[in-house]
């Protein structure tokens, strides 16, 4: 890695063990440990992919700088002994010191990432649980054109052809049956950059959309900008989210948004870089508002480091009815303290959902329902913008 990642990796440790601020058009209509957080039930921890080999002595470390490549460091030998384990872990920390120590010479390469957690059997949610009749749940459609501007009138057919893309992906991650809950989705095409939110009572059943906005997705072209991932990613506490603190960085820009804003914390996932000679690396993958006067005018376009930004009014909404909290919900019956990120005033839907969902339409032309942002806009793109995810 070049030389400058170690300064900012220096700077990513800082930034995550407090997490403060860093992180995008109205139109018509696509795994992480906070230090600060409760430990949560021990699980046991599986073994390392090869895609992503650690240490085995190695610590976990803190949370990963949003979109950030993270160079692997190689596997010890089947017969290296527990000293020669040890020496690995060692070094990895010495490495690790050494970055920090040589920040003003910036030498060095970002941390591995901690082993991944298990995967969660997801929880059912309240609706599933009692059979609640889901005329609530298509109700939500008029919450959302009262609560989220930025909103996008889809045409019912591209409504609908979204729904079947959505239906294919789950088809692939074997969670074709899912119904009774909202799903997000999101298209990071960029000639779409735009987000979903979807609905149906049953299995079978066509899936409807409740509301659609602007996003932007991650740019490459640029030195740690990633594509944003494609798949179906769970939300799950054991990626305990964390709220902004609206602080301003260097450029004066709030790249998580306004203070109190959530991030959505989805883990590690593997990332195409879109810098250098391509390829892959694992990458922190967050979906967040932004700076709401500087930055989410631009939503609309690919300008994330590999996240996933939208409208502050979405992330309040997703946040208050609990869209993807189906999973904290159950944590939080079960007596865990997670209200540092669950508020007292959230009203969480019966049918909070498990899944956001991430597809490419590869659309070669820019459909009316979802507008870029505006010639004048992007004459005006504040120094530093796409430094921040």
């Amino acid at each position: 890695m070049s030389a400058a990642a170690g300064a900012l990796l220096s700077m990513a440790t800082a930034v995550h063990a407090q997490p403060q601020a860093a992180s995008g058009a109205s139109g018509t209509v696509a795994q992480g440990r906070v230090t600060a957080r409760p430990v949560a039930p021990a699980v046991p921890v599986p073994p390392m992919p090869q895609s992503a080999s650690i240490p085995h002595g190695a610590s976990a470390p803190e949370r990963g700088l949003p979109a950030m490549p993270v160079p692997m460091p190689a596997q010890p030998a089947p017969t290296a002994s527990a000293a020669s384990e040890a020496a690995a872990a060692s070094a990895a920390s010495a490495a690790s010191a050494a970055s920090a120590a040589s920040a003003a010479s910036a030498a060095s390469e970002a941390q591995a990432p901690e082993v991944p957690l298990p995967p969660e059997p997801p929880e059912p949610n309240l609706a599933q649980r009692t059979g609640i009749p889901p005329a609530g749940a298509y109700a939500m459609r008029q919450n959302f054109a009262k609560e989220v501007d930025r909103r996008l009138t889809v045409p019912v057919a591209d409504q609908q052809a979204y729904g079947r893309l959505l239906q294919h992906a789950l088809d692939d991650d074997g969670h074709g049956d899912l119904a009774n809950e909202f799903v997000v989705l999101v298209d990071r095409s960029a000639n779409v950059q735009a987000i979903f939110i979807y609905f149906r009572a049953k299995a079978g059943d066509a899936w409807s959309m409740i509301g659609a906005s602007l996003v932007s997705t991650g740019r490459p072209g640029t030195y740690d900008h990633f594509v944003t991932p494609l798949g179906v990613f769970q939300h799950v506490p054991g990626n305990m989210d964390f709220r902004a603190e609206g602080t301003l960085n260097e450029f004066k820009i709030r790249g998580y948004g306004a203070r109190d804003m959530r991030i959505y914390d989805f883990g590690w996932a593997e990332g195409e870089r879109g810098w250098g000679k391509g390829g892959k690396s694992p990458m922190r993958f967050q979906m967040h508002a932004t700076d709401p006067e500087k930055l989410e005018p631009l939503l609309g376009m690919r300008h994330s480091k590999g996240c996933v930004r939208i409208p502050s009014t979405l992330n309040t909404f997703i946040d208050h009815y609990g869209i993807l909290d189906a999973q904290y919900e159950a944590r939080a019956s079960e007596g865990e303290s997670i209200m540092w990120v669950l508020k007292a005033t959230r009203k969480t839907t019966p049918w909070a959902g498990h899944y956001l969902v991430v597809v490419d339409t590869g659309r070669k032309t820019r459909p009316a329902w979802s507008p870029g942002p505006g010639k004048a806009v992007r004459e005006h793109i504040p120094a530093g913008a796409d430094t921040v995810d």
